[in-house]
């Protein structure tokens, strides 16, 4: 679980984040959603320690990352995974190698050790005769499975998702974020999943929070989407006449008794 308490975050004069407060729940996939400047970039960032908010605490199953020491903080550091927006592969590697990374990098795992736990992850995200491969040898969302086998190949505790079904053909982004999904509750990891995805949200949508300049705006689920009469979600979401005519379809359902 990652509890976030009265975040604030200002770049000069800027107040981009004003007073967060929510939980991401373990086992879930929870999303953070908002247009362009909404801020969930910047508290993305704030998760993972890149920023560090001028307000507030963030707490990592209890530990409040800016208590920690130096020690400590590379260690939970050794919990974290992410999957960053472009996959950001190595393109010199095999995808063996690129998987194998992080734990060349942060273990004292044997060759043999390393080459079990690589091969048992890139099964485990449907990728078959690809070991060998260069990133450039794949396609898009083979190289986007890569990119979640790297992410989970250290065991994390947490999942760190930048916007995973950039680039990809809607078939290809349902596939990974059922992926997500899968691995989030098969290894009970607190997944968090920035995006503007609205498939994705009504997809894999089991926590919500909606910023809106700033602030949070709305949070529930994506069932609540259907139900909500928060106006900020509903124009944010419904903006899409495909989602303007499930939701009317849900309501009369519900009106009718269906």
């Amino acid at each position: 679980m990652i509890e976030v308490k009265n975040v604030e975050k200002s770049f000069g004069e800027s107040k981009v984040l004003k007073g967060i407060s929510t939980v991401f729940e373990t086992g879930k996939t929870n999303l953070i959603i908002g247009q362009s400047g909404s801020g969930k970039t910047v508290l993305l960032k704030s998760l993972l320690g890149i920023f560090t908010p001028d307000v507030g605490t963030i707490s990592f199953d209890g530990r409040i990352y800016s208590d920690l020491t130096a020690d400590e903080k590379r260690e939970l550091r050794t919990e974290i995974g992410m999957v960053f927006q472009g996959s950001a592969l190595f393109d010199s590697m095999t995808v063996e190698e690129n998987v194998g990374f992080p734990l060349k990098m942060f273990t004292t795992k044997t060759p043999a050790e390393i080459k079990e736990r690589v091969d048992f992850v890139i099964h485990r995200v449907n990728l078959i005769d690809a070991n060998h491969k260069k990133p450039s040898e794949i396609s898009g969302g083979m190289q986007k499975r890569v990119a979640i086998a790297r992410a989970i190949v250290n065991n994390p505790k947490y999942l760190f998702c930048d916007e995973p079904n950039s680039g990809l053909d809607p078939k290809t982004a349902i596939v990974i974020d059922n992926l997500i999904q899968e691995i989030t509750q098969e290894y009970n990891i607190t997944t968090v999943v920035n995006t503007h995805d609205m498939n994705s949200v009504m997809e894999i949508g089991e926590k919500i929070i909606f910023l809106k300049n700033g602030i949070l705006a709305w949070e529930g689920t994506k069932k609540d989407i259907f139900k909500t009469d928060n106006e900020a979600i509903v124009d944010f979401v419904y903006s899409s006449n495909l989602f303007k005519k499930i939701r009317k379809a849900q309501i009369k359902g519900d009106l009718s008794g269906d």
